[in-house]
């Protein structure tokens, strides 16, 4: 039949979400040229990469630049389109074997010369030819969309060689072995822990709470990098709200030791400390938002009223007072993504839950209230997370949230008291207005917070 053609082919373009030109007999010839169009775009997006990389070489010093790589994806493209027509199953999948290993030698060799000529050695080119080949020839049977999305990653990966050598550099061996502790954890031992309550009281999910534990911790590293790679040297405003994330406690004595010190204006520290506060807030609203969201009508408006007055107090004391230039050092957070500190969580965790379903069970919400409270002392994101898991079940989620609420109002007092003992003098003044500030706000929206859900509903 003329203009059609005979090859056996997948499924059509529109099928896979591309558009197609409806001609009558034309349609495979069109998907089949549309498949080599795809697969010599792959060549030439990994050449327009290299052949700018090396822009400045003399030609023919390089082994592939952008018309290579093009007739590279070609290539691809061609092989793939001959070894199906021969039935992958078959003789196709010798000539797409035999037809790659060929195309590897001959390409290495022509690299092998290239890092002998330039005295370097580089594998790049070589595995870039290779995956360029490769996709040219997945172009003539797959997905059309992944070909594309593959071809992209593979050459930001490429583009992205000094960003990537430079992060590699400033990282340090205890990162590097957290970092590959917390993946041994997530994708290791996360799967082999048992999905079910375990222990006495109801028991406890230990899959669940190592997920949460884990969630938690990479949270708490947005805070840890934003300080290494972005706080340093850029002021003590920006290392205080990255600091929220990892701990708003930590923020609060290091500025009160720094204050006491005269490492800078004690209004600015006290600022800092108030935005992390506020920041430490929001955080858990979130945690409250994504684990129960139930919770969130009696709990969203003390939160945010008590974070909107931090927060803004914070602005209050950094825009409206003298500038400091000398704000010191920025204070030190040690690496979240320590095996020890994530053991200790997730045991806490565990604890909180179980001590908090017995005494919500024996002693109803004042049990959970006053568990809560004591516990927040120390640690508001457990309460929040062990709270969020007993309700509806074992409590409402009026009292849930207000156990979560009690444990972060201790946080502050117990942040406070270590604020003004501390810091004291102006700091400690700063540091008391903004927390009864937050106090009274939350107080306010807790008292409106009932009549507020009896108009709505």
């Amino acid at each position: 039949m003329v203009g059609r053609s005979r090859l056996p082919r997948p499924a059509p373009l529109a099928a896979r979400g591309f558009a197609t030109i409806q001609g009558p007999g034309e349609l495979d010839t069109f998907e089949l040229f549309s498949r080599f169009a795809v697969a010599l775009g792959v060549g030439l997006l990994f050449g327009l990469e290299r052949g700018w990389k090396q822009r400045e070489d003399t030609p023919g010093s390089r082994t592939a630049g952008i018309r290579t790589f093009g007739l590279v994806g070609l290539l691809g493209g061609i092989v793939g389109a001959l070894a199906q027509a021969a039935g992958l199953a078959g003789a196709g999948g010798f000539v797409l074997g035999v037809s790659f290993a060929a195309f590897v030698l001959v390409f290495a060799l022509f690299c092998r010369e290239e890092n002998r000529a330039e005295g370097v050695f580089s594998a790049t080119t070589a595995v870039a030819g290779m995956v360029a080949f490769a996709l040219g020839t997945y172009a003539q049977w797959g997905d059309l969309r992944v070909v594309a999305a593959v071809s992209v990653a593979a050459v930001v990966v490429l583009a992205s060689r000094e960003a990537l050598h430079g992060w590699v550099g400033a990282l340090t061996w205890e990162e590097l072995r957290a970092g590959l502790v917390l993946l041994v954890m997530t994708f290791v031992a996360l799967p082999l822990l048992p999905d079910a309550p375990v222990g006495p009281f109801g028991g406890v999910n230990p899959r669940a709470i190592w997920l949460i534990a884990i969630v938690l911790a990479a949270v708490s590293f947005v805070g840890y990098a934003a300080v290494k790679y972005f706080g340093a040297r850029r002021g003590i405003l920006l290392a205080a709200a990255a600091g929220g994330l990892v701990s708003s406690t930590a923020v609060m004595a290091a500025h009160a030791r720094r204050a006491a010190g005269g490492e800078g204006t004690p209004r600015l520290l006290a600022a800092g400390a108030a935005l992390a506060s506020g920041i430490s807030l929001l955080r858990v609203l979130v945690l409250v938002a994504a684990l129960n969201p139930a919770l969130l009508p009696w709990a969203a408006g003390p939160l945010l009223a008590a974070a909107a007055t931090t927060i803004g107090l914070a602005c209050v004391l950094i825009f409206t007072g003298p500038e400091d230039a000398a704000a010191g050092s920025l204070p030190h957070f040690r690496n979240p993504f320590e095996l020890r500190a994530v053991l200790l969580f997730a045991a806490f965790l565990g604890a909180m839950i179980v001590v908090g379903r017995v005494a919500s069970e024996r002693f109803g919400a004042a049990g959970a209230l006053v568990a809560a409270m004591a516990a927040g002392l120390a640690d508001v994101d457990a309460v929040t997370v062990s709270m969020a898991r007993l309700a509806p079940e074992t409590l409402g989620p009026a009292e849930a949230a207000g156990a979560i609420l009690a444990a972060t109002a201790s946080n502050m007092v117990a942040k406070l008291a270590l604020g003004m003992t501390a810091g004291r003098g102006a700091f400690a003044l700063w540091a008391l207005a903004a927390t009864a500030a937050a106090f009274l706000a939350a107080g306010a929206a807790l008292l409106l917070t009932p009549a507020l859900l009896g108009a709505s509903s």
